[in-house]
């Protein structure tokens, strides 16, 4: 597209050219007939001239008079004439073009770069810029425009900026985060939604969400909304890579303010490890209420039977008293573990720590479980390497030990061995505590550091134990920042292995 200032420019050019070649056509027409009677009129006059002088001329003196003034050159005057006019056009055009592109120069100039500032802005480049410093009333115009284009320019940035922290929101919230469009099609989905799904973002993304393989609960849920174009929220289950999950999914539709539908979004939250504490809490609540409600029973019946007259019964009397303060020990025991699970969950609780012989951890636990070796005739057997420490609380370590080998004591069979070995590894002591008991089935592991999870609940009450040692020493292990694991097969034993990190001193 030619600028304003060409086509204004080329305008007058034409328009000076037109002119000029009219005038051009009139002058040649004219010449021929001023030529003419320039030649009949300086006779004329020679002879009128003579007339008044009182010399008379005849027709053929006058004719012999133009002849000879024609031949004289009495037709240049005419022709210069005209080369002057043509002289003098010429000029006048040249001064007129120079002058005219000046003007244009400046003041059609700046609207021709404001006008092509503003078409650059419309098509989306907000760095144009009308480059124009003259002054004059037109840099009023350019400065406006140009004050503009950065305006523009700000606010383009701050909604590219905000675009990219709603993006970075939405892909790295904890939450998925589904969009449907009005025709039934997914517009948009989070990362975290296409990990619970399992699928990739370009096979979802366009694809009508009835063909998009989604869990069926979801689709059924997305159908409810659709039907009664009412926000709802429900739980379902869905199947992952890492096992079921179970989410919380809120889904509304999206109405404009005209009541027009633009789709449905969907929210979805993962509430597998609120699920899993609530039953935890709820296993817990109803484990110690059995826990508590076994020993004071017996307690409450024993004590009600010696009341009633056993206690006379002197042999009677003392198997009784034998049974409730067996009874009374263990709800100590229950209570005294319960007081030292709270205690190491509450927040803020510290340990004393230090560098600690990893030998003397182990001899200690040992002495503290030989009378149960004894009675069992089972043995331990013990390695360390010399030297190895670790930072932790000594007590602590040692109460982790001790509740690991009480627990190869109690499921294992009487006369068999329990080794107890260290080792160093990545920065970690390792100590692993090994049985030949009766070992725990797989389906079982997940569950067994938590609070009175018991394998087999006969078993376990029958071994004295209250259901809370792994749990404690899960904690435990947990403040020291270590980690514990543990590998068994039903029959064979089991093997738990704490790892502690190194002393650096």
């Amino acid at each position: 597209m030619k600028s304003l200032q060409r086509r204004l420019f080329l305008a007058f050019i034409l328009i000076m050219g037109i002119t000029l070649a009219g005038l051009a056509i009139v002058l040649g027409q004219t010449y021929p007939v001023l030529q003419n009677q320039g030649k009949k009129a300086k006779p004329e006059a020679v002879a009128l001239h003579l007339d008044d002088m009182g010399i008379k001329l005849d027709s053929e003196a006058r004719e012999e008079l133009s002849r000879k003034m024609a031949d004289d050159g009495s037709g240049v005057a005419p022709a210069r004439f005209l080369r002057l006019i043509v002289i003098a056009f010429t000029v006048a055009f040249i001064v007129t073009v120079i002058v005219f592109h000046r003007l244009t120069e400046r003041y059609i100039r700046p609207i021709d770069l404001v006008t092509d500032t503003t078409m650059e802005l419309a098509k989306g480049n907000y760095t144009a810029r009308a480059g124009w410093t003259a002054p004059g009333i037109q840099i009023g115009l350019v400065t406006a425009v140009n004050a503009l284009a950065r305006n523009l320019q700000e606010m383009e940035s701050m909604r590219e900026t905000e675009a990219e922290r709603l993006e970075t929101l939405i892909a790295n919230m904890g939450s998925g985060l589904l969009m449907i469009g009005r025709n039934s099609e997914i517009s948009m989905a989070n990362s975290f939604f296409l990990d619970q799904v399992g699928q990739a973002e370009d096979g979802l993304i366009g694809s009508p969400y009835k063909a998009a393989r989604l869990p069926e609960a979801l689709v059924t849920l997305i159908d409810t909304v659709s039907v009664r174009e009412k926000p709802v929220t429900e739980q379902i289950d869905i199947r992952t890579d890492s096992g079921n999950r179970t989410m919380a999914v809120y889904s509304a539709p999206v109405i404009d303010k005209h009541g027009g539908w633009l789709g449905i979004v969907v929210v979805m939250h993962d509430i597998s490890e609120l699920i899993r504490l609530e039953r935890v809490r709820k296993d817990f609540v109803a484990n110690v209420s059995h826990e508590l409600r076994t020993p004071i029973t017996s307690i409450r019946g024993f004590s009600e039977t010696l009341m009633d007259g056993a206690v006379h019964d002197e042999e009677a009397a003392m198997q009784f008293l034998e049974i409730i303060h067996g009874e009374s020990v263990r709800l100590e025991t229950l209570i005294e573990d319960l007081l030292d699970l709270s205690k190491i969950e509450k927040e803020g609780y510290t340990l004393r720590l230090q560098s600690v012989s990893v030998q003397n951890v182990i001899d200690r636990s040992i002495r503290s479980v030989s009378g149960r070796i004894n009675n069992r005739k089972m043995t331990i057997e013990s390695h360390c390497p010399p030297g190895l420490t670790v930072k932790g609380d000594p007590e602590r370590l040692v109460q982790i030990l001790v509740n690991l080998l009480a627990n190869a004591v109690s499921y294992s069979k009487p006369g068999t061995p329990i080794r107890v070995t260290a080792t160093v590894s990545d920065g970690m002591a390792s100590i692993a505590v090994a049985d030949r008991g009766i070992g725990i089935p797989a389906a079982e592991l997940p569950r067994l550091f938590e609070r009175f999870y018991r394998v087999d609940r006969a078993r376990s009450r029958d071994s004295g134990g209250t259901g809370l040692g792994l749990s404690i020493v899960k904690h435990l292990v947990d403040l020291h920042g270590g980690t514990i694991s543990v590998e068994s097969e039903p029959g064979k034993g089991s093997t738990f292995m704490v790892n502690i990190p190194l002393s650096h001193n």
